[in-house]
């Protein structure tokens, strides 16, 4: 819902610092697998109950998925790019309930399981739209130049990302936020089967 109005405020600035990275020669894939390394790096902080540091390194993986797409479109997108920022963005969304998990089971294994079943399902029904979207040769700049079909919904990145700061700020609201959280992803898969059956159906 957010993301279009967060990429208009940030994509000047990610635009100037890729710049720079892309003139000494960093490459995109190399950005994307940072963002990975410290998106698991976040998820093992928040294991063992660093949710401060957990919070930066979340910020800085976010940013690096951000400058990931700014230097493709300075070096030239690949395909195996695009595969590659989804696979990998889909692991860190992952990664960050299962910390919080981990740091108290008692508390926050049920909600945790039913939010990454919420991010699983939402997942699925992302990607299964844009293969078909794909294979009609629909197209769509409403989040910006991508590599994949993007369907708008309540529960994009910014908003998870919001959801995921607010975690680590208030570790002890978990359970509260990964339930109302996960009902948002949920209407975001129900709006989404919606939109699919009307346009393919």
């Amino acid at each position: 819902m957010l993301d279009g109005w967060a990429h208009r405020k940030i994509n000047p600035g990610l635009s100037a610092v890729a710049t720079q990275l892309a003139g000494a020669g960093v490459r995109a894939n190399a950005v994307t697998y940072a963002g990975l390394a410290l998106g698991l790096a976040a998820a093992a902080a928040i294991a063992y109950q660093g949710f401060w540091a957990g919070l930066a390194l979340i910020l800085a993986s976010r940013l690096c998925d951000g400058l990931d797409g700014a230097i493709a479109r300075i070096h030239g997108k690949t395909d195996f790019g695009g595969y590659l920022d989804i696979v990998l963005d889909f692991a860190f969304y992952g990664a960050v309930p299962l910390g919080f998990i981990i740091a108290d089971p008692g508390a926050n294994a049920i909600a945790g399981a039913v939010l990454l079943l919420a991010f699983y399902v939402n997942g699925a029904s992302f990607l299964a739209y844009a293969v078909m979207a794909e294979k009609r040769r629909l197209k769509s700049d409403a989040r910006g130049e991508k590599s994949l079909f993007f369907t708008t919904g309540l529960a994009e990145a910014s908003e998870t990302l919001a959801v995921f700061v607010a975690m680590c700020l208030l570790p002890s609201w978990f359970p509260v936020l990964a339930y109302g959280f996960a009902a948002l992803t949920a209407y975001t898969t129900v709006s989404r089967m919606v939109l699919a059956s009307r346009r393919f159906g």
